[in-house]
């Protein structure tokens, strides 16, 4: 293509797009159907898209605080949504038996392991000199809880082995609980009452706020032999996570647990295991499958959205065409081609759909910016969609000023210009 060419091309694109703006300001009211339902289309886009990459950097966020080779050991993990309506078909948990503390304890002492942390959890009324929350998070955890669940402690410290085979009374709060409770005072060494029993705080804890966790929420943690005891919670949920040592491999891990927990629980080798292992891999891949579910939902509503904007393009073109007939019959008798007034009136059609692109990855912007201001999920835009709304919103309009641009370029020179 020579420069002229090339000139040529992009000083009609420019002309196209001059002329599109200015049937925009003239024809406000019929315009508006165009760029509203193109904008409406793309911010769908955008927000959901910003929403789905910040629900999947929260979990890639929580697996690698609990590090690359830690897997769980559950009663049942489905994987997936499920519908559940109460019946056997539906419930198969229900025939899972529960994970106990000596289960916990056996997976400890396999050589590919080296720690494991057992966790369940609740939340209850916790007290301190006449400041009382009715329904704090809370967790049963064992020694190592940091390893896994990530953070640092902030102030005192974690609870020792020998307090937690003791039952010890204490407690680790987060940060937002010692707001709540001690309003800038010191909380180390208070005396807090959960469930109406009293627990010495020994340290306070911090971790970074995410949409699966409660780090934005009071919360507080104490030894699993104490929570079994005091706490009101649903049983046959404990979970285990496993570490495996620095030499072992993942597998090498999981297939000892696995062995193990299948020769305590007496299974034959035809039958299927009645606990879960769930790996990071496997968590990542039931998240997906469930955003998979909201991509089906962002492309239909954006679809609708793009179909109103293509009627209006349709609409405002055809309007376009009728106004500037003896232009055209003007232009066809100085030379001009089909293909030249046909590329005219679709960068026109695309120039409006553009526009409401633009107006719509503003307002997806801006949503995104709140939920990350105002949520725990990290919302951002992923330039991905942002190309795919330019592409999709251009394509639109190319495709509904087909019909339009068409009908212009096949006009008779001679009949346009006797158009009154």
């Amino acid at each position: 293509m020579t420069p002229a060419r090339r000139v040529s091309i992009l000083s009609r694109m420019l002309e196209g797009v001059g002329i599109a703006l200015d049937s925009l300001r003239a024809n406000k009211v019929r315009a508006a159907l165009t760029v509203l339902g193109v904008a409406i289309g793309v911010t769908v886009v955008i927000a959901m898209a910003s929403a789905i990459t910040g629900i999947n950097r929260s979990i890639t966020g929580i697996l690698e605080s609990a590090g690359p080779k830690t897997f769980f050991v559950m009663r049942y993990f489905s994987g997936g949504l499920e519908i559940d309506d109460g019946s056997e078909e539906t419930t198969p948990w229900r025939r899972m038996p529960w994970l106990t503390f000596s289960e916990a304890e056996l997976i400890r002492q396999l050589p590919a392991v080296r720690d494991v942390n057992i966790g369940e959890y609740s939340s209850g009324p916790v007290g301190f000199e006449g400041v009382d929350l009715a329904s704090v998070s809370m967790a049963g955890f064992s020694p190592s809880w940091i390893q896994v669940n990530g953070g640092d402690i902030l102030a005192g410290r974690n609870f020792t082995a020998i307090e937690y085979a003791a039952g010890s009374r204490v407690a680790i709060i987060n940060d937002k609980l010692a707001e709540s409770l001690f309003t800038g005072r010191d909380p180390i060494g208070k005396i807090i009452r959960i469930y109406g029993q009293p627990f010495e705080v020994i340290g306070m804890h911090v971790e970074a706020a995410s949409l699966f966790s409660d780090a934005d929420q009071p919360r507080l943690a104490i030894p699993h032999t104490v929570f079994t005891k005091v706490a009101e919670y649903d049983r046959g949920w404990l979970e285990i996570a496993v570490v495996p040592t620095e030499r072992a491999t993942v597998m090498e891990a999981q297939d000892q647990v696995t062995a193990a927990l299948r020769s305590r629980r007496a299974l034959m080798p035809g039958e299927e295991n009645n606990f879960s292992i769930v790996t990071q891999d496997r968590v990542l891949e039931a998240f997906n499958q469930i955003t998979a579910g909201f991509f089906v939902v962002m492309i239909a509503l954006s679809s609708v959205g793009l179909m109103v904007g293509g009627v209006g393009v349709v609409a405002i073109m055809m309007i376009s065409v009728t106004e500037r007939t003896r232009e055209i019959g003007v232009r066809k008798a100085l030379g001009a081609t089909r293909g030249e007034i046909m590329f005219q009136f679709l960068v026109e059609a695309a120039t409006l759909t553009l526009v409401g692109c633009l107006i719509g990855m503003a307002l997806g912007a801006m949503i995104a910016w709140g939920v990350r201001s105002f949520t725990p999920i990290p919302a951002a835009v992923p330039l991905l969609a942002v190309v795919a709304a330019v592409v999709a919103s251009i394509l639109t309009g190319v495709l509904f000023g087909l019909y339009p641009a068409g009908k212009a370029s096949r006009m008779d020179p001679v009949e346009a210009l006797r158009y009154e």
